[in-house]
């Protein structure tokens, strides 16, 4: 749609107006292009600016020129150190390019004025401005945008405030490498980001709690005493060099999105970029990345569209997508360092694993392939660790096992791995009766490697069912039939199997998810059982109301899952879990969502805790001593008013006490109006939390599909076991074909002894 007299105006000269001002000359030079700066030219905030390799590529197919005296000016540098515990650890191999914010805008403000922008610097836009009729105006003036704000009722922004302080601060000291410091004084624990990025010239960013930043006085410090407070806490690390400021005064980090990008008003269209429209934290630097790769991107939908109507629509249609991926990987990071006081007691090598993979985006493998010396020390430490917990030995004089191959132990049972197949509902028995299908699926992902499978949601009592197609464990018939799967599975396939007993509650009485769709009542009313919950609220709009459960019903509840764990020792499963997720019946008590008594069973999470502990405290008492149990949470509900972080946290010492060994932490599918934040290992931080906090042993589950994931949940920190449902499905032989991948040995069936010495290549094709 770039054509020549169109007028492009953009409010805010920083990099996203600067850089598509210059691209726009550059393609249509006939196009007037004004920037509109309210500063001075030679006005800058903040200290340096950090590109990576890939961003780095990425202007140079824009922009040749400005790339080259960009490059030109950089510091490079691919190494991290981490400073913590006292000792230093370097991960290699990284690729940033650091540069002076001020060089970079004088960069893009010399190519803008070879190229015929008209630049203004010093220009306020009022709230009643017309912008000179121009026919795009870019609404790039930053983290404050007085555009934004604006057209508000467009542009629907939400901002949100963290917690964390953090002040921008400059140094004379050459870092070679990107740094963090981790140190504590009477105060607390304080974090710095560190680099270079011009000769002699260097950011030093300090962050911390709001508490340890109310304990140090900074609430009220000025600019000076914050730097004379910095540079006696950091004497050590800065060696005689000083501290510098530049406006650099405490802030809490923004995390700006908004519902829409762009609007039109009379003839003008108008456009947000940069901060103006989104935000990511400083802890993965791409501020400024962003911001250029949103000019790029405009700058692409601009000339490829026959109208700016339909280039904006596709400018925020392919935009917003790869933004909002990166500021998911942001918020992961941001709240890394807001809670960096929960690994404070990590041994170092871990410590630096859960640091850089702290936004999910970096794995282990990235790690193997970057710097494969310390990765391999960070395994070997690893390995170590789980040989120790495990009390089996390990082989010093061989290569370190993928974390995914150590061993774990839970109370008399030891996992000669770390994967799980995580429970999955078949649908496919009789009476609760389980039948040749669950044999067979069961029984090959056991053949698959995997350390331990648990079979599916298992009914107490014939009323606990979610379809009448649920498998049970209620009846003599019952326990023969899943006798026979756990036989295979020890005899067969060498796999430990546990078993996941359930009550459905008012998720209960529905139609086979195929027959009839998912979470829908049984059409014949007279084949549908009463409902029991916390309270009396249905599901869903058209779902039988239960009825709030009694004493009495409690009790007998009590007393079926008592004797299913009986049932379960009989029928020689190794481990019972015990489902309070996903908004089944006990999972109904734990949520403030769906529990609203007014007894003792109501109120705070002790309170609405009291029913399922009374289930499990009759579970670990009917399920031998030497065997462990775990418990299935939804640690958040996605909704608001749900379980809180406290509840959650309070929840895990509850369970502890009452002789959980492990905690298996899923989310959400309390209530039908969930919100869900999915993507890939979305439920790990959650993990992370109780792991971490408590120090007690979890499972992580959900959206892991690879074994670099696996590898770096575990080696991180994350969780202690990771469980994959979909995954298994996909392919039951997971386990096996990660560990060829990664050159372990794992031992096969003698049927299948003959793949000892297979290794499949690729077929030719001719």
């Amino acid at each position: 749609m770039l054509k020549s007299g169109m007028h492009i105006l953009s409010v805010g000269g920083g990099p996203a107006g600067l850089y598509f001002a210059l691209l726009v000359k550059k393609s249509h030079p006939g196009a007037r292009v004004t920037v509109l700066e309210r500063n001075r030219h030679d006005d800058t905030f903040g200290f340096g600016v950090v590109f990576s390799d890939a961003t780095m590529a990425n202007l140079a197919a824009a922009d040749r020129e400005s790339h080259e005296a960009i490059t030109r000016a950089f510091a490079h540098w691919g190494d991290i150190d981490i400073h913590y515990g006292g000792t230093t650890i370097r991960s290699r191999g990284h690729g940033f390019a650091g540069l002076g914010r001020r060089q970079l805008l004088d960069i893009l403000q010399r190519r803008c004025s070879e190229l015929g922008v008209d630049i203004r610097y010093q220009v306020e836009v009022s709230p009643d401005d017309d912008f000179g009729g121009a026919d795009l105006v870019l609404a790039a003036d930053g983290v404050n945008s007085a555009m934004r704000a604006r057209y508000a009722d467009a542009f629907q922004p939400r901002i949100d405030f963290r917690p964390n302080r953090f002040v921008w601060l400059g140094t004379t000291f050459p870092y070679e490498a990107f740094t963090f410091y981790f140190k504590e004084d009477g105060a607390g624990l304080w974090r710095v980001h560190a680099y270079r990025y011009a000769e002699g010239e260097s950011t030093f960013i300090v962050e911390c709690t709001e508490d340890t930043w109310r304990r140090a006085g900074m609430e009220a410090a000025s600019e000076d005493q914050t730097v004379a407070y910095c540079e006696r806490l950091f004497a050590g690390e800065l060696r005689g060099h000083r501290l510098l400021k530049n406006r650099s005064l405490w802030r809490q980090f923004p995390v700006i999105s908004n519902g829409h990008w762009h609007c039109a008003r009379g003839p003008q269209r108008i456009v947000l970029m940069g901060d103006a429209v989104h935000t990511a934290h400083f802890s993965i630097g791409s501020g400024t990345k962003l911001a250029i790769e949103d000019a790029i991107a405009l700058h692409e939908a601009v000339v490829a569209s026959p109208t700016l109507d339909l280039a904006l629509a596709r400018y925020e249609a392919e935009r917003k997508p790869v933004v909002e991926s990166l500021q998911r990987a942001a918020q992961v990071s941001m709240e890394w360092f807001e809670q960096t006081e929960r690994y404070a007691k990590m041994a170092p090598p871990q410590f630096a694993a859960t640091l850089l993979t702290r936004s999910l985006r970096l794995t282990h493998d990235n790690l193997r392939l970057r710097d494969p010396q310390f990765m391999a020390e960070t395994d070997r430490w690893f390995a170590r660790q789980a040989a120790d917990q495990s009390g089996l030995p390990l082989d010093e004089a061989a290569p370190p096992p993928a974390p995914m191959f150590t061993p774990f132990k839970l109370r008399g049972l030891t996992l000669p791995n770390r994967v799980v197949v995580s429970p999955m509902c078949q649908y496919s028995a009789q009476g609760g009766q389980i039948d040749d299908w669950h044999l067979v699926h069961l029984g090959s992902r056991a053949i698959g490697g995997a350390a331990l499978v648990i079979a599916e949601m298992t009914a107490v009592s014939p009323g606990a069912r979610i379809t009448p197609g649920c498998a049970g464990l209620y009846t003599d018939e019952h326990e023969a039939a899943w006798r026979r799967v756990v036989r295979f599975a020890h005899e067969r396939a060498g796999a430990r199997i546990g078993i996941q007993l359930g009550h459905a509650g008012r998720k209960g009485a529905t139609c086979i998810p195929w027959e009839g769709g998912e979470d829908v009542p049984l059409p014949d009313p007279t084949q549908r059982w009463p409902l029991v919950s916390a309270s009396a609220l249905p599901w869903r709009a058209g779902s039988d109301v239960p009825q709030a459960m009694t004493a009495a019903q409690m009790e007998a509840t009590v007393d079926d899952y008592a004797r299913a764990a009986r049932r379960a020792e009989a029928a020689g499963f190794d481990l019972l879990e015990v489902h309070a997720a996903h908004g089944y019946l006990l999972a109904s008590f734990l949520s403030p969502l769906t529990n609203r008594r007014d007894d003792e069973y109501g109120g705070p999470i002790e309170r609405r805790a009291r029913f399922p502990l009374q289930v499990i405290a009759a579970v670990r008492a009917a399920w031998p001593a030497d065997k462990p149990l775990s418990v299935r949470v939804s640690a958040t509900d996605w909704a608001p008013g749900g379980l809180s972080v406290e509840d959650l946290l309070a929840l895990g010492r509850l369970l502890v006490a009452a002789g959980v060994d492990l905690i298996d932490v899923s989310a959400g599918q309390t209530v039908p109006e969930q919100r869900p934040r999915y993507g890939r290992l979305f439920q790990t931080p959650l993990s992370d939390l109780l792991r971490n906090t408590l120090g007690v042993a979890t499972m992580t589950v959900g959206a892991v599909s690879t074994y670099e994931d696996v590898n770096s949940v575990l080696v991180a920190g994350r969780a202690d076991l990771v469980a994959m449902a979909r995954g298994h499905l996909y392919d039951p032989y997971f386990t096996r074909h990660a560990a060829q991948a990664q050159g372990q040995g794992l031992r096969w069936p003698p049927q299948y002894a003959s793949l000892a010495r297979y290794s499949p290549r690729p077929q030719r094709k001719d």
